[in-house]
């Protein structure tokens, strides 16, 4: 089985095309613990090993810094570059800040930007969408919705925009904002900030400058739409199978024909069949892990093929660790096997729903998917005991992962993970069924030298 060689568990360093952004490299086998602290303090996946923390107050350092200390405090080890060091230790302020701010503290002034940051990510994960927006005076306003929550209007941009107003329906909120802005107003939300579009280009989800410029048209907008990743297109699984074998020398290819490839691990106790021409209602891939090379299976999983590729390579990713592995059957699922696998879901706030039979978490957004366990099933029934699903419903879903009953923990754990944080660009229907490569999103021009930036306190 695989065996930890590094050191040091995360490092952390500046971004080199971004500047306060920070990179965290993860070494250890057993990321999803240092993957589910760093997610506390705002960092999103951006690889198999990364992750990257960039924030419209351009405050990554303290954050960071934050992030690691609590890391250390669980036994992590971290290392801290030079550079970003010195960013940790330089006070900041900023230049066109409210008068006001001039009288409060730092971590006063963190809780004005830390709400101007949460009001972003609510946006870009789809939790708020906006409906109208107008210039007002100096600056933007903007009326949206909390899905399944209030109306809201909003007041500013970047680090300085704050909740001004809350309403009781979409109705009254949006009514009272033309009422407001009159001849202003404009349909959906306003274009993005330098700042917002250098934030979202740290991430890889920026739309490109010469796309956002180009006449707009249904399949454009469908293209650059950020949703979240269980919403995405199923994206290419050849070109992940090609990189997967890349990657991971201890797995031996194996194609018995044409349809069929078969990924071996050398331990001879974990196989990955994948089936090339899979179509809706087969299963595009197949897992087994065995007790030995001759002994009893532990567990298996299924997955359709329009499943989202990135939520697949994390699914393979994880079998590359030992916790992934499983310990074979025995006692029934406990408690605490519910609540690992679900950590990532609580803590962004998903609904659980306790029935008789199933215990099911649903996303809080309006893309549909979920993660189900399924109480009465028992080793070795033909029904799933796990099923991770997105698209329409989980009895019907567009796509969908089956687990058995004993199937790890800290493996579906991975994979909640990338539900409640991943995000993606939604395919165009038209080109959905060629199973396309994602688009690679050119990086927006940097900053005008207008946009609002922190600068050192002297």
């Amino acid at each position: 089985m695989p065996t930890r060689t590094n050191l040091v568990d995360v490092r952390l360093a500046l971004h080199p095309d971004h500047s306060s952004t920070v990179v965290a490299t993860l070494t250890a086998p057993e990321r999803y613990l240092a993957r589910s602290v760093l997610a506390e303090y705002g960092f999103r996946p951006t690889g198999d090993s990364t992750m990257v923390l960039a924030r419209i107050d351009h405050d990554e350092p303290h954050h960071a810094d934050k992030a690691a200390s609590v890391l250390r405090e669980g036994g992590a080890i971290v290392e801290v570059s030079a550079a970003l060091q010195e960013e940790i230790e330089t006070e900041w302020t900023y230049g066109n800040a409210p008068t006001h701010w001039q009288w409060l503290t730092p971590e006063e002034i963190r809780e004005h930007t830390g709400e101007a940051q949460r009001i972003h990510d609510a946006i870009t994960a789809g939790r708020l969408t906006i409906h109208l927006h107008a210039r007002d005076g100096w600056t933007t306003v903007a009326v949206g919705t909390y899905v399944g929550g209030k109306s809201i209007h909003l007041h500013g941009e970047d680090h300085l925009r704050t909740e001004e107003t809350d309403y009781t329906s979409e109705a009254e909120a949006v009514a009272d904002f033309h009422r407001r802005h009159t001849v202003a107003v404009r349909p959906g939300p306003a274009p993005l900030t330098d700042i917002e579009r250098d934030t979202l280009a740290a991430l890889g989800t920026a739309p490109s400058p010469t796309a956002s410029a180009a006449p707009s048209s249904p399949a454009a907008e469908e293209t650059s739409q950020l949703v979240p990743v269980y919403a995405n297109g199923p994206g290419d699984h050849e070109a992940l199978l090609k990189d997967f074998f890349a990657a991971n020398g201890e797995w031996e290819k194996w194609r018995p024909h044409e349809e069929t490839t078969i990924a071996s691990h050398e331990s001879l106790t974990l196989r990955v069949e994948f089936l090339h021409e899979a179509t809706h209602g087969d299963s595009a891939w197949t897992i087994a892990a065995y007790e030995s090379p001759v002994g009893e299976r532990l567990w298996h999983a299924t997955v359709t093929p329009a499943t989202p590729v990135e939520i697949m390579r994390v699914l393979l990713n994880s079998l590359s660790t030992e916790d992934s592995w499983g310990q074979g059957p025995g006692a029934p699922v406990k408690e605490e096997d519910l609540a690992h696998a679900s950590r990532p879901l609580d803590d962004v706030g998903w609904p659980l729903k306790v029935g008789s039979r199933l215990i099911e978490w649903t996303a809080p957004t309006a893309d549909p998917a979920g993660l189900r366990f399924d109480t009465l099933v028992k080793h070795g029934d033909v029904l799933p005991a796990w099923t991770i699903w997105g698209g329409n419903t989980a009895d019907n879903p567009s796509w969908a992962i089956h687990l058995s009953t004993h199937a790890p923990s800290a493996l579906i754990q991975d994979i909640t993970f990338e539900l409640a944080h991943g995000h993606g660009h939604r395919q165009p229907r038209h080109s959905a069924a060629a199973l396309p490569h994602m688009p690679t999103l050119a990086a927006p021009a940097l900053p005008s030298a207008s946009a609002p930036r922190p600068v050192p306190r002297r």
